[in-house]
């Protein structure tokens, strides 16, 4: 079973209640792709805003008390979340033109390792939005403290304890995004 299966008991049985162990290829393909729009419409709508309030900061009044540190900082946070949304539209504009071309497979796997990095991505500029927003509120000092908290508590929700449940089910792969019973 990969992550994107969704739970199952070891009977094949979704926790939706039906049998998966029945479930054709189209219909796992569908059933995939489905919950991976939306997954990425849950991520986008944050990470547009986001986007889109670091892109006006500049155009405050305070933006020019910023170091050249807190700048680069600034541009860094700002060309990640550009790229993070890029990552979470390419699986919509990938369908669009590729919409009945029977590659539903491969369009689930790349959309799979798509989400997968922009959530990783995600974890990191978050943390790093608040390293900069704690630097120009408090100190540098108090900045680092709080960058490296958010990082370990990042790659433990993001990383470690998907990986634990993983292994736990005995998802070899919890990691692999190929479409598995």
């Amino acid at each position: 079973m990969s992550a994107d299966d969704g739970p199952s008991d070891d009977t094949g049985e979704s926790a939706e209640g039906y049998d998966r162990s029945e479930e054709s290829v189209a219909a796992r393909l569908d059933r995939n792709w489905n919950e991976l729009l939306q997954e990425i419409r849950v991520l986008q709508t944050g990470s547009q805003i986001l986007a889109a309030f670091l892109m006006v900061l500049p155009f405050q009044a305070r933006f020019e008390q910023l170091d050249a540190l807190q700048v680069g900082w600034y541009l860094g946070l700002l060309l990640l979340a550009l790229v993070i949304v890029a990552l979470l539209l390419t699986p919509v504009g990938m369908h669009r033109r590729l919409f009945r071309q029977r590659v539903k497979d491969e369009m689930v796997r790349v959309a799979n390792t798509l989400l997968r990095t922009a959530i990783l991505l995600l974890g990191v500029l978050l943390t790093g939005v608040a390293v900069f927003v704690v630097d120009v509120v408090l100190t540098r000092s108090h900045a680092v403290v709080v960058g490296l908290v958010l990082l370990a508590m990042m790659a433990l929700l993001l990383v470690a304890l998907p990986a634990r449940i993983g292994r736990q089910r005995g998802c070899a792969g919890s990691s692999s995004p190929t479409l598995l019973p």
